[in-house]
């Protein structure tokens, strides 16, 4: 997409999108992140073709979306989940097939159908009413629709929300493995988890245009951290431990079960290792836990900075 321009009109005019652009590969996950008004919504119905720019261009396959609507969509897939838009009386297979003929594919629908409920792990519930589904098994039909044509293009909008940890898990696996075939997907999400676990990269949104179009690994360094590390202890917490970690802007925490101390660590080295290492020596620490910083972390230090 190249200089997309989307105008509401109103008293005065709501610009949603500002020039925005950038090319999504065969293969690649990009993660759209943003506040909200800072128009992913309004992006992603562009993309969808439910809304036309006002100024700029997208293509898919390289048609493109506002002069051949039509045929773009035959290489689109949108999921945006929810428990709205199936039939719950209907069993998935009669789901697909319904949306599938709705958009004119006719041509060995059925066993495009049953492909994309294997490709979900729902192939041994194609009978099964939609009504008697888990929020999570929705979820995964949701996504079978969207794949009933293999996309060159899948869009997914909170793919795991209201889901529990196995179901999310089962969702993010089959998104990571269609990525890997060479679908192109963008996936926007309120879960950090999601952007973290599939995202290869990372397009963030402000006031309808992009500020920052990184790898992950490069948006994660935007933390301003390297490491994130907790140590833990029985008793009351050693108040020396914080003057040796103060550097770090340390954090303790105390309650019934012991001391946690939560510090940031810029960049590891020999100082570092050794004001750790004599926190260890003098103290007796049932647990250390190191994470790299996450997006959430990036999104927090940027939200500070805009305040």
């Amino acid at each position: 997409m190249e200089k997309l321009h989307r105008t509401f009109p109103g008293t005065p005019p709501v610009e949603a999108l500002r020039g925005v652009g950038f090319t999504v590969r065969a293969g690649e996950a990009v993660g759209l992140l943003g506040g909200n008004g800072a128009g992913k919504t309004t992006l992603l119905k562009i993309l969808s073709t439910l809304l036309l720019p006002s100024a700029g261009t997208a293509h898919v396959c390289g048609i493109d979306l506002a002069g051949d609507g039509r045929r773009a969509r035959r290489h689109l897939g949108v999921v945006f989940g929810g428990d709205r838009g199936l039939y719950p009386r209907l069993s998935a297979l009669d789901n697909i097939m319904f949306f599938g003929g709705l958009s004119g594919r006719h041509r060995h629908l059925r066993a495009h159908a049953l492909a994309a409920l294997e490709e979900v792990g729902l192939a041994d519930r194609a009978k099964s009413r939609v009504e008697t589904f888990s929020k999570g098994m929705r979820q995964r039909l949701h996504l079978a629709v969207g794949l009933l044509d293999r996309p060159c293009l899948l869009m997914l909008d909170e793919p795991t929300i209201g889901l529990d940890l196995m179901e999310a898990e089962r969702v993010r696996e089959t998104i990571a493995r269609l990525a890997r075939d060479g679908t192109a997907v963008v996936l926007t999400s309120h879960y950090p988890t999601d952007i973290d676990r599939l995202a290869g990269r990372v397009v963030l949104l402000d006031s309808g245009t992009v500020s920052h179009d990184l790898p992950i690994a490069e948006f994660r360094r935007q933390a301003g951290f390297t490491a994130e590390v907790r140590l833990s202890g029985p008793g009351v917490a050693p108040r020396d431990a914080a003057v040796l970690l103060s550097d770090a802007s340390p954090r303790i925490h105390q309650d019934e079960k012991g001391w946690r101390i939560t510090f940031q660590v810029a960049a590891w080295d020999a100082a570092v290792l050794d004001r750790l290492t004599e926190v260890v020596r003098r103290h007796p620490v049932t647990d250390i836990d190191v994470d790299s910083p996450g997006v959430e972390a990036v999104l927090r230090r940027l939200a500070l900075n805009h305040a």
